[in-house]
């Protein structure tokens, strides 16, 4: 740690999946906002036994939203982008998923499989960046090769793709304690 650096600057979460832990180093120097959002949904218990439901094995992997059911978890409401941050989407990153609208990132999010994600870095109207793994990347690209097709959604006209054909569980996120 240096000697600017404040003990909590970068806090570390554990998400314990079905195929494994990812633990992830969050940098909240960098993305304040978005690292307080997230810890905030770890704190709370929400990804408990949310899935992995889309799976993009030259891409990516996202989850924190839905149930294997693929109903939409409620969250709260959504936070500003901070994708200016200097930090960019190249493998083993952790960014938030949102839709078009850059002001739109809520619980779910995305690990990176490729440096050639650095395309979503554009500031501003970018995908915001807020750590990464150090440890389980063997746990990301096992979850990267899991088959995946179509999978009906609740309602009408609603089909996910990309979705692992056997759920990807998150067991838990849980802050590392500090050592």
């Amino acid at each position: 740690m240096t000697a600017t650096a404040a003990p909590d600057d970068k806090p570390v979460v554990i998400l314990d999946t079905t195929l494994g832990p990812i633990t992830i180093e969050l940098d909240r120097a960098k993305a304040p906002i978005t690292v307080d959002n997230f810890l905030k949904y770890v704190d709370d218990g929400f990804y408990t036994n949310l899935i992995f439901h889309r799976v993009m094995p030259d891409f990516m992997i996202q989850g924190g939203g839905m149930t294997d059911q693929l109903d939409e978890k409620p969250t709260r409401d959504p936070i500003k982008n901070e994708s200016n941050n200097g930090l960019s989407n190249t493998r083993g990153t952790i960014a938030m998923a949102r839709t078009n609208n850059p002001n739109s990132a809520t619980a779910q999010f995305f690990i990176n499989l490729f440096d050639a994600n650095s395309r979503l870095d554009h500031a501003g109207g970018g995908y915001t960046v807020f750590g990464k793994v150090t440890s389980g990347m063997d746990t990301v690209d096992a979850i990267a090769k899991v088959r995946t097709g179509f999978k009906n959604g609740p309602g009408v006209n609603n089909v996910h793709g990309d979705v692992p054909l056997k759920p990807i569980y998150i067991k838990s996120a849980k802050r590392k304690a500090k050592s």
